[in-house]
C-alpha cells in the first residue's frame, strides 16, 4: 500500500491513535471506491502499522436536500458493490442506510468512540463540507481528512483561480510534480490485515446495517421517505459500470471526441461525470486509461508553461481536449469551492457579471417562465424543452445543449438572482451529476464566472449570450430532436417545489 502524499492530508482532530481503540475507522462520504482512493490508501496504512483492523462505514441519510429515487440509488448501487468486494477480505464493511428521518443520529460519534483513529474524505461534493465539520467535533479521537479530489492536490493552490487559462498557466507549471502520486490501483489486493471480529452489539442492535437484499434490490428506495416523483434511471452507478463507461469511451469515442462531442447526433461525449461525481470512479483511473490508450509518457510534456489549451500533453488532439475538460475545467470548479466555501451564492458572481446583469433587469423579455413551466418543458422553444425532457427523463443534457439551457433560463426569468435559483433547482433535483463543484461551475458560467466581458447585449449586459438558432446551426441535432421533442405521457413528472413525496 503507497503512502499518501503529506499535502493530500488535512487533520480535522489533532490527537494520536488511541491504544485501547478496536479498529482505524474509515468514513467513506465522498471518494466512494474501493480502488485509486488515497484516504482508503492511508486508512489501510494506519490499520497495518498500528496492527489494528480497518472498519469501513459508509452511510446515506434520508434528510440531504434532493433527496431521491435517482440519487439514492446511484449511492446504493456502489454500496452493493463494496459488500460483496469486502466480504472477501478482512476489511469490514458497515453500510448504513437511514430508514426515517435522523434514525441515523449518533452512529458516527458511536463508532468513533471504539476506535483508535478516524479519517474520511476531504471533498467538497455536495454536502461533504458538513460531513467534515461533523467529523471535527468529534471527541477523544484523532481524525484526518484525505483529498482524493483530482490529480492536483486540492491544497496545491494558495489562491482562488478566476479563468481557466490562468488556472491553465498554473496546471502546467504545478501539475508535473504530482503526477507520478498515484492512488494504488488494487490496494485490497494481498492485504495482510487483522480482521475485525464484531461491532458491540448495542450499536448493531440501535443502527442496522443494511443487508445484501437491500442494496441489490432496486425495489428498496421505495421503501425510504423521499422524493419518488424523480425515479432513477437506468443508469447504473458503482466503479464496475463506471469502468465499463471508461474502456468504452477511450476505446470508441476518445479518437473522434474533438470532432463529435458537441454534437448530439453523434454521441460523442465521454458520459463520465456521474461515475467522477459520486466517487465511483477516480480521475486518476480516467487518466491512467488515456495515457494508455496514447503510450504517453511525461518526456513528451512541453517545457513552455504558457496556458495554451492545445499542444501542452504531446498527445493526440482528441486527447488533449478531453483531459482539458477532465483536469483544467474540471479541477478549477473544485479548486475554486476549496477556496471559495460560499461560492454557490448569487453574491459570489463576478463583480463586472453582477454589475452588468443587474443594470439589465429593467430590459424587455420576449419571454417569462414560472420554475413550474421550466421543469415540465413548457416553453415556446422545442430544442429548449427537448434538452429540459432528456435531464429530467435521463438524468443528464448533452454538454453543449447544457449551456443552451442555462443561457436561456438566464434570458427567459425577471431576474439574474431568480435565473440561478431556477438552474440550480433544476440541476441539482434531477442531474445524475448534479450537486457537484463542476457542475457548480457550469451554472456559474453561465452567468459570467470564469468567462470574460462580451459585446452588451439586451438582458445579458455583458455576459455571454447563446442562441437556439445559432446552435441548430452549429450542430448536429435531427436524431437528438426527433427522441425528445415531442411530448409523450410520462415524460416528465410534475413538480414538487417541497422536493419531497
Amino acid at each position: 500500500m503507497r503512502k499518501v502524499p503529506a499535502i493530500r492530508i488535512r487533520q480535522l482532530v489533532d490527537a494520536p491513535p488511541r491504544a485501547e481503540g478496536s479498529f482505524v475507522l474509515y468514513w467513506m462520504t465522498a471518494t466512494r471506491r474501493l480502488e485509486w482512493n488515497f484516504a482508503l490508501d492511508h486508512a489501510l496504512h494506519l490499520a497495518k502499522s498500528l496492527g489494528k483492523p480497518l472498519l469501513i462505514f459508509e452511510a446515506v441519510s434520508v434528510a440531504y436536500p434532493w433527496a431521491s429515487d435517482r440519487h439514492h440509488q446511484a449511492l446504493l448501487d456502489g454500496m452493493g458493490e463494496h459488500r460483496e468486494a469486502l466480504s472477501h477480505t478482512s476489511v469490514a464493511y458497515y453500510p448504513y442506510v437511514e430508514r426515517r428521518r435522523g434514525s441515523g443520529r449518533g452512529l458516527l460519534s458511536s463508532l468513533a468512540a471504539s476506535a483508535c483513529f478516524v479519517v474520511t474524505d476531504d471533498s467538497l461534493v455536495f454536502l461533504n463540507g458538513r460531513l467534515l465539520q461533523a467529523a471535527g467535533r468529534l471527541e477523544g479521537v484523532g481524525v484526518q481528512a484525505v483529498d482524493s479530489c483530482g490529480l492536483l492536490p486540492l491544497r496545491a493552490a494558495e489562491r482562488t483561480f478566476t479563468a481557466a487559462y490562468h488556472f491553465r498557466r498554473f496546471l502546467h507549471k504545478s501539475l508535473p510534480e504530482h503526477l507520478g502520486d498515484a492512488p494504488s490501483r488494487a490496494p485490497l489486493s494481498q492485504l495482510d490485515l487483522l480482521k475485525l471480529a464484531s461491532l458491540p452489539e448495542p450499536i448493531l442492535y440501535r443502527w442496522s446495517p443494511a443487508s445484501a437484499a437491500e442494496l441489490e434490490s432496486r425495489y428498496f428506495v421505495s421503501t425510504l421517505p423521499i422524493d419518488h416523483s424523480v425515479a432513477a434511471t437506468s443508469w447504473v452507478g458503482g466503479a464496475a459500470a463506471g469502468r465499463a463507461a471508461l474502456n468504452g469511451f477511450v476505446r470508441d469515442r476518445l479518437p473522434r471526441y474533438f470532432e463529435d462531442r458537441n454534437h448530439p447526433d453523434r454521441d460523442g461525449a465521454s458520459g463520465l461525470s456521474p461515475w467522477l461525481h459520486y466517487g465511483h470512479l477516480s480521475s486518476h483511473e480516467v487518466f491512467q486509461a488515456v495515457i494508455d490508450a496514447e503510450g504517453w509518457s511525461p518526456l513528451r510534456l512541453s517545457e513552455k508553461a504558457d496556458g495554451r489549451r492545445n499542444g501542452w500533453w504531446g498527445m493526440s488532439e482528441p486527447a488533449e481536449a478531453f483531459l482539458d475538460q477532465l483536469i483544467t475545467w474540471r479541477e478549477l470548479g473544485y479548486g475554486y469551492s476549496a477556496h471559495q466555501p460560499d461560492g454557490a451564492r448569487y453574491e459570489a458572481l463576478p463583480e463586472w457579471a453582477r454589475n452588468t446583469l443587474e443594470d439589465h433587469v429593467a430590459d424587455r423579455r420576449e419571454y417569462t417562465y414560472s420554475l413550474g413551466k421550466f421543469a415540465g418543458a413548457e416553453t415556446h422553444d422545442d430544442l429548449w424543452n427537448a434538452a429540459q425532457r432528456q435531464l429530467v427523463q435521463e438524468g443528464r443534457i448533452h454538454n453543449y445543449l447544457r449551456m443552451l439551457w442555462g443561457k436561456k433560463i438566464l434570458e427567459w426569468t425577471e431576474h439574474p438572482r431568480e435565473a440561478l435559483d431556477v438552474m440550480i433547482e433544476l440541476n441539482n433535483r434531477y442531474a445524475i451529476d448534479g450537486r457537484d463543484p463542476n457542475s457548480d461551475s457550469g451554472i456559474f458560467w453561465v452567468m459570467g464566472r470564469f468567462d470574460r466581458g462580451w459585446p452588451e447585449r439586451p438582458v445579458f449586459g455583458k455576459v455571454r449570450s447563446m442562441t437556439s438558432k445559432s446552435t441548430r446551426r452549429k450542430v448536429d441535432l435531427e436524431q437528438y430532436l426527433a427522441k425528445w421533442a415531442d411530448r409523450r405521457p410520462g415524460a416528465h413528472a410534475a413538480y414538487d417545489p417541497r422536493g419531497r413525496p
